[in-house]
């Protein structure tokens, strides 16, 4: 079924459509400026490394870099810390949620979006993803009619998650809707920001993300006290909170609860801070290279692309599509053939791969019983099964753009 001597696939020793390196960040593919390098080295030299020292808050690169945020997001505060994993965890301690609470969240993200709500202390609770692999609504009520206590939405893979719907229903249940917007870095709904929907915002500046310190997150809100109690959390110790506030801080204890050092360094805060100014130019870049290959790809037939919940509403740093109808077999060896031709994918629902965006996958929650935790969220196991995942790199020529329609071209019809 997977050959044809007509198809000269790189696979089976034919030519490869491009011969040059897919540019991927764990390749060192990266969107940075001299001057962006200068700010590091600047902050080095400093010998000033840990964000609240004998300076001012808006003295310290952390500092500056959380003003600028909440200026771009619109925002009332932001809070950087050492990951966008703990970017999520700070909002559900923070949200003030009674230990051991369930909290919602989609079965299709990344495996840091369940550890995030296990380590604030709370229950996941998967919920079913659509034909497009965002939030199914629906079952988000049902998940919420039996009780969940908080709602964790994922932006995954850069494509926003239908926000007015969600928090229109978390409204209905009184619950906190925090942003998971670790994926999706810059991109919108209409004109407002992923990440300002919800009561929280998490971001993560790690090495594939919009802005690229290689570890790093941010927390966005516009609760004071709920703000301030993230501080706390994060490492802001022996009054060190009140920094973040202009006049009064908000009365919260900051001997009442534990600090867990999650705080974002003066070294990363200065690149990320640097970074920020050609954050425009980059998403730009996104949406160019993205449009370019969804527009080739969505004229063949065979290639189900995700229908995003509002014009632009992505990133576009990955394209996701399905090969609807295709066994998970038939999907790992079309990845396999793209990689042959020299495009970087992967099948994310491969038996065969550990990926850790397939629910089935955390051990950790559901079990070591795969075929059972597939049974038991059928429609996500399915849309999972039939996905393709390829990087763009903002980055990315024209032509590598187009080097990836002729290789998804060349591949497709050896499905049969």
């Amino acid at each position: 079924m997977f050959t044809s001597e007509e198809t000269g696939l790189a696979v089976e020793g034919g030519p490869a459509a491009r011969t040059e390196p897919w540019p991927t960040y764990d390749k060192g593919d990266v969107f940075i400026s001299p001057e962006d390098e200068a700010a590091v080295i600047k902050a080095v030299r400093s010998r000033l490394y840990f964000r609240y020292d004998h300076r001012s808050y808006e003295e310290t690169c952390t500092g500056r870099f959380e003003r600028r945020l909440a200026e771009r997001f619109g925002a009332r505060h932001a809070l950087a810390c050492s990951s966008g994993t703990t970017a999520i965890s700070l909002a559900l301690l923070a949200g003030g949620l009674e230990p051991g609470s369930p909290v919602a969240c989609p079965a299709f993200t990344f495996a840091a979006t369940p550890s995030a709500i296990i380590l604030a202390g709370h229950t996941p609770v998967l919920v079913e993803c659509d034909a497009d692999l965002h939030m199914d609504v629906a079952d988000l009520k049902r998940v919420l009619d039996e009780g969940a206590k908080a709602v964790v939405v994922v932006h995954m893979r850069g494509f926003a998650s239908d926000m007015p719907a969600i928090c229109e229903l978390a409204g209905e249940y009184g619950v906190p809707v925090v942003e998971d917007a670790v994926p999706a870095l810059g991109a919108r709904i209409g004109d407002r920001h992923l990440g300002t929907f919800g009561d929280f915002g998490a971001f993560s500046t790690q090495s594939d993300k919009s802005l690229n310190t290689g570890e790093g997150g941010f927390l966005l809100t516009d609760d004071p006290e709920a703000y301030a109690r993230a501080t706390v959390f994060s490492g802001a110790y022996e009054d060190r909170m009140n920094r973040h506030f202009e006049g009064t801080p908000p009365p919260v204890d900051d001997l009442a609860y534990p600090i867990f050092s999650f705080r974002m360094d003066e070294i990363r805060a200065a690149l990320a801070d640097a970074l920020l100014d050609r954050l425009p130019d980059r998403l730009a870049l996104h949406h160019r290279n993205y449009e370019h290959v969804a527009q080739c790809l969505g004229e063949i037939s065979g290639i189900t692309l995700r229908t995003p919940v509002a014009p632009r509403a992505y990133l576009g740093e990955a394209l996701v599509f399905r090969l609807e109808g295709a066994s998970p077999e038939q999907c790992a060896w079309f990845a396999r053939a793209l990689c042959a031709e020299g495009v970087d994918a992967r099948a994310l629902g491969d038996r065969g791969d550990k990926n850790v965006r397939s629910f089935w996958n955390w051990r950790f929650l559901v079990g070591p019983d795969a075929d059972a935790a597939r049974a038991a969220l059928p429609r996500t196991a399915r849309y999972v099964s039939e996905a393709i995942d390829i990087p763009l790199s903002a980055n990315l020529t024209p032509r590598d753009c187009d080097d990836l329609v002729t290789a998804v071209r060349k591949v497709l019809p050896a499905l049969g």
